[in-house]
């Protein structure tokens, strides 16, 4: 029986057609990802200047996305939502500008507060740099450059929720293609340039984030929603948004808080700690966003518009959906990562500054990483369920619950495993806070998953067994990678990659899964 079939409402098949643009965008914009951290890694390694500038880097980063594409997004599309059903453009361009004027302030506060305090903001997510007053007043001057791309990407944020509410997914997904370019053209054109090469690299992140913001404002405009920015904290819907936010930003944002645990506990490691973290995290993320985030980008407004329509069938049947797409994609990603740990570190990084220890050394947290995946994934598609609803409660009281779990497997696996038992604390805690999402939204009702599970998941075992052991055949040693030259490691990889995702889809294809049963219909 087809996925199809046993549905008791199909979901739109408009999802799987955003899907696939939002991922077509997030590729480019990762794989131009990987390029940028591949010229970071062979022109500065995996050294102290490399550590300070991924430190200097990760504290805007991870506000952003706890702010821009985690709370901040998850409360104010489903009260977009409402508006747009409810009432007409005028209020809706009311919302917006006071909902931009209002964030707007509040991030110019922060900023400022940052700037002036950023040693003390090094000393508190990067303890271990206190121990070295060199890196840590590097950190510090490169996070007076970086902080304020926070302020810039929250507002090209809140502008990509717009576009993303009208379907016009393209445009946000491809927008990050601006900070890889920007970061590139730092590290080769401009470092060589300047007394301190490494800050050459929080230049370009300013650069890129006003290069982001000024992308979106055209094509908001096009909408008819771009007007100028109004305080409105006393707007009922200003603080309906906030009163939703606050909360969201631990329901939605658990994996982000606990990776940034890893990196203040990785300060206090062995010098390269943060670095490995880093480049095994980056690898980790390309499934994640790619596919993830895509599909969590894609679904967040349809189930806010089902739940405002008070269509509880369709709002079940798209989580359905979702979730099947995520163990189709993820489970195998999981599986690909742990096996070329090793010859995907070694392909894109083993060059220059990077050494033979780095490229081993990252390959383990990478693995920790892969382990947990599938819940990373899982995560990004059930809390939407939960906010659609502006349900802030739930996600928040299981996302204390993994934050809490993380420390513990945290001080309990670093002093064995060191930079590894960081990875892997944050996989497990995050299979703890998927599993609390899926139970809490079965148990309320919410999401009533479809017969035919059975099937699919005897399709999808059957093609990963027979991928994971052709990507084991395959596979040359190690120590043959680490000596290869780059064309070779490519053939390589190429081979590997091709004849996994061949292997993949011709099982799934003779167990009988077909591309209409993962399109779906429109409904009526």
């Amino acid at each position: 029986m087809s996925l199809t079939e046993t549905s008791k409402k199909p979901v739109p098949a408009s999802f799987m057609r955003s899907s696939i643009v939002v991922a077509s965008m997030t590729m480019l914009s990762r794989v131009m990802g990987l390029a940028r951290d591949v010229v970071i890694a062979v022109v500065f390694g995996a050294g102290n200047s490399a550590d300070a500038f991924f430190v200097a880097f990760k504290i805007p980063n991870f506000l952003r996305r706890l702010f821009a594409e985690g709370a901040f997004n998850q409360a104010f599309v489903p009260v977009l939502a409402e508006v747009s059903s409810e009432q007409d453009q005028q209020a809706l361009r009311n919302m917006v500008a006071r909902v931009s004027g209002s964030l707007l302030l509040v991030l110019l506060l922060l900023t400022v507060l940052a700037v002036l305090a950023a040693p003390l903001l090094v000393w508190i997510f990067a303890p271990g740099f206190a121990q070295q007053p060199e890196k840590l007043a590097l950190t510090a001057d490169m996070l007076r450059l970086t902080f304020p791309y926070l302020l810039l990407i929250s507002m090209t944020g809140f502008f990509g929720s717009l576009l993303n509410h009208s379907r016009q997914f393209a445009i946000p997904a491809i927008t990050p293609v601006l900070l890889n370019l920007s970061l590139i053209g730092a590290a080769w054109w401009l470092a060589p340039k300047l007394a301190v090469p490494v800050t050459a690299l929080a230049w370009g992140v300013l650069v890129a984030g006003c290069l982001q913001l000024m992308l979106q404002l055209p094509f908001v405009a096009r909408l008819g929603l771009l007007s100028w920015p109004r305080f409105g904290f006393a707007d009922g819907r200003v603080r309906q948004v906030m009163k939703l936010m606050l909360p969201a930003l631990f329901g939605v944002s658990v994996a982000q808080i606990n990776l940034l645990l890893d990196t203040v506990l990785a300060s206090l490691l062995q010098p390269g700690s943060v670095s490995w973290l880093y480049y095994s995290d980056r690898l980790m993320e390309l499934p994640l966003g790619v596919f993830g985030i895509a599909i969590a980008t894609v679904i967040l407004p349809g189930l806010s518009r089902q739940h405002a329509g008070d269509d509880q069938v369709a709002f079940s049947a798209t989580l359905d959906w979702a979730v099947r797409m995520i163990l189709l994609i993820g489970i195998p990603a999981a599986l690909a990562l742990w096996v070329l740990a090793e010859p995907l570190l070694a392909t894109l990084f083993h060059y220059g500054a990077m050494q033979e220890r780095d490229v081993l050394l990252s390959a383990a947290s990478l693995r920790a990483y892969a382990a947990g995946l599938l819940a990373f994934m899982l995560i990004k598609v059930l809390a939407p369920g939960y906010f659609a609803r502006q349900d802030m409660r739930t996600p928040v009281r299981f996302g204390v619950w993994a934050m809490a779990a993380n420390m513990v497997f945290n001080l309990s696996l670093i002093w064995h495993f060191q930079h590894v038992g960081l990875a892997m604390a944050t996989s497990l805690s995050a299979f703890l806070n998927a599993g609390l999402l899926a139970l809490g939204l079965w148990r309320q009702g919410v999401w009533q998953p479809t017969s035919g599970w059975a099937l699919w998941c005897l399709q999808l075992g059957s093609a990963n067994l027979a991928m994971l052991g052709l990507l084991l055949w395959l596979r040359a040693p190690v120590q043959q990678w680490l000596q290869w030259g780059l064309w070779q490691r490519l053939e390589q990889l190429a081979l590997l990659v091709v004849g996994g995702v061949f292997c993949y889809l011709i099982v799934l294809l003779l167990a009988g899964v077909r591309q209409r049963h993962l399109r779906g219909h429109e409904t009526a």
